[in-house]
């Protein structure tokens, strides 16, 4: 590798600091009974209806669930071996706990095969295995991103040893797999093993056209997913609007919130360190960028930049590859040829110290997730199993960086207790489960969970009041109100209090009593919302 010393490898490049690294990236997770990510507990519920719907009809009632052939099936897939074993929630953690390990150990490797070795600047691109869209919980997404970044280093190394049949072979279903646990990590893989081909067929001495065809022509073993791809969005089954294109101040907002997590100061300057390293690889005599990932790192700048919010009604499509842009950028530069070993050694302790603070930040910040999570949950043990549960969760106007993660935890209570929840995703063709609880009217499904103090622009979400007045009575048991605005007391009239915390609240429904009269209802209800993984 340029700019190391060729005599041994240095600490960074052993295969213990790789191992050592992989499980410093699971710390974080290790609290936490339930990994505290905005819409896990959304799709723990979803599982939970998976598992036992056959043994519980009363589900039936409330939400359709068949198995079909989409891009979003990791997690689903992988829990019906392992809940048996460890139960649903440990065998979620167990899942959510390879996620880190598998982004770390892809990059350095990725860098490995680059380089030749691992390059001290590769330390700094450690952190965003906890990026955003990970805190934001599309588990699908980030599990298939940690598996591409695995098998694009795979596809380096079959070709940096001559084995383009057997690498053509073994792609053909790992890459079917890859589409089955979510679409965006096999588009991903395609973009990165394109990029890296045009490079080597061009360092084979064609020119950039012929060496463009000979990389598609080289990159048709992972092909056969775009055939599942037609037959999964052609059904009459499918919803989803793909819309939102280059809204760019979005996009800006998005490179900023890589890390966003719970302290904005603390997150945009881990933002600005790494912009620090990546503006060096420009200027810096002594750094360098990668041909190979340099160019893999602008097309997916290019995909990014062309991406538009919402593909297929799923939201936030392109604030989930921008951290992944950035990490192939920093795994890109490497020290030139002449840097002594001793700033090389430098340049990796201040990486390994970025690794380490990060992990830090993101372990207290889980275990005070975690601290609110049980504070809350402890409603549950007030909650008949398979009651009518209607939730309402406290929510502001402004786009604030800390996030309560608290946004999908009435479906724990589906999850633990099998109860109705108006909190599940029901759009067909994007996940497995459909609401068809009727009765509920336009209290079914996300996001009618969400309430605020006012009505928000251009949001769905209801005021908390209209929330309390309108809501159809005769189809819930219970209404769990999470950390809600401030709201009148005369709105409680025909529910009985069960239990509080101080600050949220679980009743039970008093049929026999009338409730609070219904004032005008100028809001629509809400359309099924896609944001899941």
């Amino acid at each position: 590798m340029q700019g190391e010393n060729t005599d041994g490898l240095r600490w960074w490049q052993t295969r213990t600091f790789v191992i050592v690294a992989a499980l410093l990236s699971m710390v974080p997770l290790l609290w936490p009974d339930i990994p505290p990510l905005v819409d896990l507990p959304g799709h723990m519920g979803r599982y939970r209806v998976q598992l036992a719907i056959a043994d519980n009809p009363w589900l039936g009632d409330w939400y359709s669930f068949q198995w079909s052939l989409i891009g979003n099936l990791g997690i689903d897939l992988l829990i019906i071996p392992l809940a048996p074993i460890f139960g649903l929630e440990l065998a979620v953690k167990l899942i959510v706990l390879t996620i880190p390990p598998l982004i770390v150990t892809g990059l350095l490797w990725i860098a490995r095969e680059v380089h030749g070795r691992i390059p001290a600047t590769a330390l700094f691109a450690l952190p965003l295995a906890y990026c955003f869209p990970f805190h934001f919980g599309f588990v699908n997404f980030a599990l298939s991103m940690g598996l591409a970044l695995n098998l694009f280093a795979l596809w380096l190394r079959l070709a940096r040893l001559g084995h383009y049949r057997l690498r053509a072979a073994l792609f053909v279903p790992l890459s079917c797999a890859l589409w089955v646990c979510h679409t965006f990590g096999w588009g991903v893989l395609g973009v990165l093993a394109f990029s890296a081909e045009m490079i080597r067929q061009h360092d084979a001495g064609h020119r950039w056209f012929r060496a463009w065809v000979r990389a598609g022509i080289g990159c048709l073993p992972l092909a056969l997913p775009m055939g599942l791809m037609i037959f999964w969005r052609s059904g009459d089954h499918v919803t989803g609007v793909t819309t939102d294109w280059f809204n760019w101040r979005a996009k800006i907002e998005w490179m900023v919130m890589i890390f966003r997590d719970r302290w904005q100061d603390f997150d945009i300057a881990s933002v600005a360190i790494l912009l620090v390293i990546l503006i060096k690889g420009l200027r810096d005599p002594n750094i360098e960028y990668s041909r190979n990932l340099g160019l893999s790192a602008l097309f997916l700048l290019l995909v990014y930049l062309l991406l538009p919010r919402i593909v297929f009604g799923s939201a936030y499509a392109d604030m989930r590859l921008m951290p992944f842009v950035v990490a192939i950028a920093v795994i890109a530069l490497r020290p030139k040829r002449g840097l002594s070993i001793r700033g090389a050694s430098t340049l990796a302790l201040f990486g390994l110290a970025f690794f380490l603070v990060r992990t830090a930040g993101t372990t207290v910040s889980f275990w005070l997730y975690d601290q609110s999570y049980d504070r809350e949950l402890k409603a549950l043990d007030h909650l008949p199993r398979g009651a009518r549960l209607v939730s309402f969760v406290g929510q502001n106007c402004h786009n604030d960086w800390f996030m309560s993660r608290l946004e999908h935890v009435p479906a724990l209570a589906l999850e633990r207790k099998l109860a109705y929840t108006n909190d599940q995703w029901s759009m067909p063709g994007a996940q497995l489960l459909v609401t068809r609880y009727a009765i509920a009217k336009g209290f079914a499904h996300d996001p009618s969970q969400i309430v605020t103090l006012a009505q928000c622009p251009r949001e769905w979400w209801r005021p908390i009041g209209r929330s309390l007045a309108r809501f159809p009575r005769d189809a819930f048991d219970y209404v769990w109100l999470i950390i809600p605005p401030a709201y009148d007391p005369a709105l409680e009239a025909g529910l009985d209090l069960v239990w509080t915390n101080g600050h949220s609240k679980l009743f039970r429904i008093d049929h026999s009593k009338a409730g609070p009269p219904l004032a005008p209802d100028v809001a629509k209800p809400p359309p099924p919302s896609g944001t899941a993984s």
